[in-house]
């Protein structure tokens, strides 16, 4: 019996219908997703960062077993104590570093009047306001309480970090149980671990590559800034260093924030012009010279796709955002790629078109 010529036009219909349902299902998820994101932020957000210190933790210990030969139950509890620390007295030099240039408020006051006079006179104004005159037309009292929510903020969630990171320790005794449980089939437990694998080492690379190369930065700014004679020189070298790992931002705020206090703090100009030449001298050195040959092909990624994830993590959870915005999009490519279904989104995100160079592993169908 012949088929009907009405049938194939009714599949194509129901195929592009299928298709468009599809889509729009996505759309939504989509949607649904970043919302849920958001409105969840101040839970999410210490979790994330938890998270990123335990891979840190992870590829630290393993450093650490490679080149000393301790075994991997020291090594894990070495690198525990040292990122712990580490991230503690990272936020205790932030909350000493703030108090110590409100402490120094009065003396940059009368210093931001001077400049200020100095800009009246170049541009021939008759009259000079000054900083108090400014100041006025603030509310400093609703400002001095932002201030103080942001400081209590920064210390709350240093707590929550620190209290997710050491359930996720805990819950690590039990992950290789819930693999087998969750892929008991060996073909599917390989690939999750493949996948995991991916996904740990692009985001370590990277983590590595900024940290490295971040170090590298701060102590030569800090040694410029010690000749210099700036005041706070550990809250600067550490500023430095942190804002290192937002990409775009992170370096204008290096460059720009520690000559913009050497204005408030000497009396002449020469001051914030050597540190204004000297960080951009040493952050193009860095930025143009080493970071390329440490980075490889761990960041394989868009610059377009850098600086939207920058904007899209930045509004989703702000400043803690924007940390986790390149190490989130690397994870996103190495997700992606795995699958035939999405493998191009991937290429999209990626460089140069491949999301893994140099491997020819085929994706596993969707």
């Amino acid at each position: 019996m012949s088929r009907s010529p009405a049938k194939p036009k009714v599949d194509q219909a129901n195929a592009a219908a299928a298709h468009v349902t599809r889509n729009a299902v996505v759309v939504i998820a989509v949607v649904a997703a970043g919302a849920a994101l958001y409105w969840l932020r101040d839970i999410l957000t210490p979790l994330a960062l938890a998270i990123f210190l335990l891979i840190m933790i992870d590829g630290l210990a393993r450093w650490v077993s490679d080149r000393t030969g301790l075994a991997g139950g020291w090594a894990l509890a070495f690198s525990v104590v040292l990122i712990t620390l580490g991230f503690a007295g990272a936020v205790w030099v932030l909350i000493d570093g703030v108090a110590g240039i409100l402490s120094q408020a009065s003396t940059l006051a009368e210093r931001i009047d001077a400049i200020i006079a100095d800009a009246a006179r170049m541009a021939r104004l008759e009259v000079t306001p000054t900083a108090r005159d400014l100041l006025e037309r603030l509310d400093l009292a609703a400002w001095a309480g932002r201030l103080a929510g942001q400081v209590q903020s920064v210390a709350s969630g240093a707590f929550f970090v620190l209290v997710y990171l050491g359930f996720l320790m805990a819950s690590r005794v039990g992950f290789k149980r819930k693999l087998v449980a969750m892929f008991p089939g060996r073909g599917e437990r390989d690939e999750a671990v493949e996948i995991f694998g991916r996904i740990r080492s692009g985001v370590e690379g990277y983590l590595w590559v900024q940290t490295v190369t971040g170090l590298m930065i701060a102590a030569a700014a800090a040694v410029l800034m010690t000749v210099v004679g700036l005041d706070n020189v550990l809250f600067w070298t550490f500023v430095i260093f942190v804002v290192g790992y937002i990409p775009i931002l992170g370096g204008a705020v290096a460059g720009l924030a520690p000559p913009l206090f050497a204005l408030a703090q000497f009396p002449g100009y020469s001051q914030a012009l050597i540190l204004l030449i000297g960080l951009y001298v040493i952050q193009s050195i860095v930025g143009n010279f080493i970071q390329p040959r440490m980075q490889g092909d761990n960041q394989n990624i868009d610059p377009v796709v850098v600086l939207l994830a920058l904007a899209f993590w930045g509004a989703l959870w702000g400043v803690a955002g924007m940390f986790l915005s390149t190490p989130l999009a690397v994870m996103a490519i190495a997700i992606l790629a795995q699958f035939q279904g999405t493998r191009w989104i991937a290429i999209l995100l990626s460089g140069d078109g491949d999301p893994y160079p140099g491997e020819d592993a085929d994706p596993a169908a969707a």
